[in-house]
């Protein structure tokens, strides 16, 4: 081997380059460790530990001192499954955007068609604005998007004038929407730049509304997604005093009544009205009174649970529960016609519950026909955490000169009139200060309230990133508490420690002293895989573990290519020196077409996946490369030394030095069976897929997913009445163990708000009480590092999403199968080779697909179809063309070797001379992936399963599929060749 200086030199640089690189993480854990140890499971107490050494030095390399937060910064990056935390896919409102745009125009025609896209969108691949136009379109008649009413309004006079077409105007419209979209995607960054996350990622998904946010290591949830979905629509308001809006209340509540007791009537109801009144405000004033000729509620006023103060902004005070029923209440035409003339544009709001408490108050803010705040938000330009008077938490804001401008107005006013102005955030009046000290000058206020210390510091950091431009929906969200992440790591590491021995110990049993070179090659190369994770930032997933401890499978074949053709040298009766030199040179080519073609569909799986999946990919790519640059040099470099110093190596044991010797299988006279054979495998599967169809995960059918444990065993089939009662409609099945319950439901798949899934949890910690004793809410949903009974994950894809993530699962299919067979076209120049390849892997496919629709419904583990799936389908192509290319490469090098060989033997002895390769990888890498099968935890176990049945069909079909297929059809075609005058030429 040649430049052997160089190869030492880059190996030796790698490797501790490598080793540099994983200190850091060694450290940030030995750290962590320590934290954990003294808070004894004090999550604050640990936080302040950690908090306490972010910039005290805390690693001397020698060269340099690193602060703990720099350590963390360059410590390998835990992926959701692994750390715990939150992974969710906003949606920007485009539907929100035009109509700000379209200064929130009455226009019929262009509401009508905002509609008509949200629906078009259930069932629609194109963007929301695609479908606005559409919609649009169809019912426009002679309206246009540059009429006054829509677009060619004041604010886009400058862009968008009367006489322009609507083609003229699309375009601007695009860029007006991509522009906010933009701006909601560095709102978002900016706020999780301060929210203090470790190695988050937020990333824009192509040119739709969509934005990826992953924090890994998020340990409140709830804070996180509300940081995320605040669309900090910051106002102020001036609002009426409580007791001038009881008049209102009271009538509101008597049409209410009458309403109701339209439908119910009775003589003595009517009766009873004539002391209604004096009996209704009591009630407003919370005074107790009985009265037991009373037969109808009151629709209303029975809603009140506290009352304000005389003076005042508070009217009464609701459940929260109860606060949208109060509103459709209050915002009925036939109720506001009610109202005063002087407070008709009246805006009814709530503000923030009370701490421990469910009561909020109702505001009436004193609105105006254009339903325009005196002053927004935009006039802050800088907002920080302090503390008000009382020494509780609130948020001083600054303004800009036309803000403080209105500020002193407003305030004067309020002075003046002795009122109060409310800030609202969100719709949400988090206080509504009054003012006793005159006008306020210089554009300083506060905003205070019932705030903890993490709520006003996440206001402030909100107000000072800026406001989203729309509402953020959550249309998918993957969300796994630290215990269960702590498990994800323990079973991977043992996995991966089970399998790697087991390699280890085959390659010795079976290659002697060579096999021990090419395990010191394998451990450089998890080195130098780990290593590169970690200097490139990459995320480390469960299924990027699971990618590893395959690229340790699959990098033995090389190995395996190596030393087989260097024991054929040998037996050819060739020196030791001169057979190991052609062993290395002739299996080059087959190494490098067997990797490139895995590696061209793990590219693919990383450009079409998310998450987890895009981590399998990445960790398969690196893989491939480290596994090529050790066996091809440092095996080479280590056997090339021992040789060198006069040792000998045969590159077997005693056990296995004549295995698979001079092997002559006829494999072609067998393919008639073979077809058959795999002719009944398809039928059934396709069958089965026809009729019992797949068991599709949240992922391509849209719906929630929770996964729960208990303290007990307990049977999904007991759990289903009760969570139909609460959902409607729910599937319970074990996860694992019995004690674990995985649970999936349709219900209000359409809601994305936060809090329908607050709803949608307590509907389900309610429905599963009767199985969780002594279990409160708080602690079924808490994200305790040591918790052990609760909701462990959750999981939500919104039915639009579950449409692009079908799409897109396709086109990675077709699209690795596309591009493997342009490359094997390219690398054979002969279409039959591409015609095997790629009718092997579809045979393997929809074997693969009807083993899991054959068998879904009774295997002890999850057999969802999803994302992860996908991949293990692509990885399944990757490996079958790995097994089929290898043998190829054979059939053209005997072509090129013994032209006088007929096409029949040419076939069937290259099948013969790689059967051993063949038996020897396909047994290692099932060997690996039954390891990973076996301890690799509940969450990947579908996924190793498909792995297992691809690996297996994938070996078959490649000694019976492709390669008969192959020459079947190059058979045909010489032989019209021949009977058209043709040359008789080798394939």
């Amino acid at each position: 081997m040649q430049n052997k200086g160089l190869v030492k030199l880059f190996a030796v640089l790698f490797g501790l380059v490598s080793i540099y690189q994983l200190s850091f993480t060694f450290k940030a854990n030995s750290i962590d460790d320590a934290a954990k140890a003294y808070s004894n499971g004090d999550s604050v107490k640990e936080a302040r530990y950690l908090d306490s050494l972010s910039t005290e030095k805390v690693f001397d390399l020698g060269i340099a001192d690193y602060t703990y937060d720099e350590v963390k910064n360059k410590a390998m990056n835990l992926g959701l499954d692994l750390k715990g935390g939150i992974n969710v896919t906003l949606e920007i409102s485009v539907k929100d955007i035009l109509k700000g745009l379209a200064n929130h125009t009455s226009e019929p025609a262009f509401n009508k068609a905002l509609d008509d896209a949200s629906e078009l969108q259930k069932n629609s691949q194109n963007t929301y604005l695609e479908d606005f136009y559409i919609a649009f379109d169809k019912i426009k008649g002679d309206t246009k998007l540059a009429s006054p009413d829509i677009f060619a309004n004041r604010a886009l006079s400058e862009e968008i004038s009367f006489d322009m077409t609507d083609d003229q105007v699309k375009p601007i419209i695009d860029r007006k929407i991509d522009e906010s979209i933009t701006s909601a995607f560095e709102v978002l960054r900016k706020r999780i730049d301060e929210f203090g996350v470790t190695s988050p990622n937020i990333q824009r998904l192509g040119e739709s509304g969509r934005i990826l946010v992953e924090l890994p290591g998020v340990k409140d949830v709830e804070r996180a997604t509300k940081l995320l979905q605040s669309t900090a629509q910051l106002e102020f308001w001036e609002v009426y005093k409580g007791e001038s809006l009881i008049p209102f209340i009271i009538q509101a509540n008597n049409v209410l009544k009458e309403e109701a007791d339209a439908k119910t009537t009775t003589s003595e109801d009517a009766v009873a009205e004539t002391t209604e009144s004096d009996s209704q405000i009591d009630d407003l004033l919370g005074e107790a009174v009985t009265d037991s000729t009373s037969v109808s509620a009151n629709p209303l006023l029975d809603l009140i649970i506290g009352q304000g103060y005389q003076g005042g902004p508070i009217i009464a005070q609701f459940d929260v529960d109860d606060k949208q029923t109060v509103l459709d209440y209050l915002n009925r035409a036939d109720i506001r016609a009610l109202l005063p003339v002087e407070q008709r544009y009246v805006k009814f709001a709530f503000g923030m519950p009370e701490k421990g408490s469910d009561a909020v108050g109702l505001y009436a803010l004193i609105g105006n026909r254009e339903n325009v705040p005196p002053m927004s938000g935009a006039v802050v330009t800088n907002a920080t955490q302090t503390y008000d008077q009382l020494s509780k938490p609130a948020v001083s804001m600054q303004m800009n000169a036309k803000g403080a401008k209105i500020w002193e107005e407003l305030t004067g006013n309020a002075y003046s009139q002795q009122s109060q102005i409310a800030i609202v955030l969100d719709n949400i009046v988090y206080s509504a200060p009054g003012v006793t000290t005159g006008p306020i000058a210089g554009g300083n206020s506060e905003i205070s309230g019932q705030f903890t210390l993490n709520e006003a510091v996440d206001l402030a950091n909100v107000l000072r990133a800026g406001k989203l431009p729309a509402s953020a929906d959550i249309i998918q969200s993957d969300v796994v508490g630290p215990s269960l992440g702590q498990e994800a790591i323990d079973s991977g590491e043992i996995s991966f420690v089970i399998a790697l021995a087991l390699v280890l110990v085959w390659m010795f049993f079976y290659y002697g002293k060579a096999g021990l070179f090419a395990d010191i090659a394998m451990a450089l190369n998890i080195l130098l895989i780990f290593g590169v994770l970690s200097g490139l930032g990459a995320v480390l997933t469960l299924p990027g573990i699971a990618g590893i401890v395959l690229t340790i499978g699959m990098s033995v074949d090389a190995n395996v290519l190596i030393f087989e053709r260097i024991r054929e040298e040998i037996a050819n009766g060739k020196g030791q020196r001169e057979a190991i030199q052609d062993g290395f040179s002739n299996a080059l080519s087959s190494i490098l077409d067997a990797n490139i073609t895995t590696g061209l569909t793990a590219l693919i799986l990383f450009i079409f996946g998310t998450g987890p999946i895009k981590g399998f990919a990445t960790t398969l790519l690196i893989g491939i490369v480290t596994s090529l640059f050790t066996a091809i040099f440092i095996t080479r470099l280590l056997i090339d030394w021992y040789v060198n110093r006069g040792g000998k190596l045969d590159f077997s044991t005693g056990l296995t030095k004549n295995l698979f010797r001079n092997i002559n299988i006829e494999f072609l006279q067998k393919r008639k069976i073979a077809y058959i054979v795999s002719g009944v495998l398809l039928v059934v599967s396709l069958g089965s897929l026809f009729t019992n169809g797949l068991d599709q995960g949240v992922d391509f059918v849209g719906g929630r997913s929770f996964q729960v444990r208990f303290e007990e065993n307990v049977s999904p089939s007991e759990l289903v009445p009760t969570l139909n009662e609460a959902f409607g409609s729910a599937d319970a099945k074990t996860l694992g163990s019995d004690n674990q319950v995985k649970i999936t439901t349709k219900y209000k798949v359409d809601e994305t708000s936060a809090e329908v899934d607050e709803q949608i949890r307590k509907g389900l910690y309610t429905a599963l009480q009767p199985h969780l004793t002594g279990v409160s809410y708080e602690d079924f949903i808490s994200d305790n590092q040591h918790k052990t009974v609760g909701l462990m994950k959750s999981y939500k894809v919104s039915p639009t999403i579950a449409d692009d993530i079908k799409k897109e699962s396709f086109w990675a299919v077709l699209g690795s199968l596309i591009v493997v067979f342009l490359y094997i076209l390219f690398r054979f120049k002969k279409w039959q080779y591409s015609l095997g390849a790629v009718a092997a892997v579809f045979h393997d496919v929809i074997i693969v697909l009807g083993v899991f629709s054959l068998t879904y419904k009774f295997m002890p583990f999850n057999m969802e179809i999803d994302q992860a799936f996908i991949a293990a389908i692509l990885t399944v192509i990757g490996y079958s063309l790995n097994d089929t290319v290898v043998v190829f490469d054979r059939v053209r090098e005997f072509f090129g070797i013994h032209s006088e060989w007929s096409l029949n033997k040419v076939v069937n002895t290259s099948l013969s001379s790689t059967l051993s390769r063949t038996l020897n990888t396909s047994l290692t890498t099932l060997v690996v992936l039954l390891a990973i099968f076996t301890f690799g935890g509940d969450s990947i176990r579908g996924f190793m399963f498909a792995l297992i049945v691809g690996v297996a069909v994938g070996t078959y079909s490649s000694l019976f599929i492709a390669t008969p297929i192959m020459y079947d059809t190059l058979a045909s075609s010489e032989k019209k060749r021949k009977l058209n005058g043709g040359d008789d030429v080798a394939a």
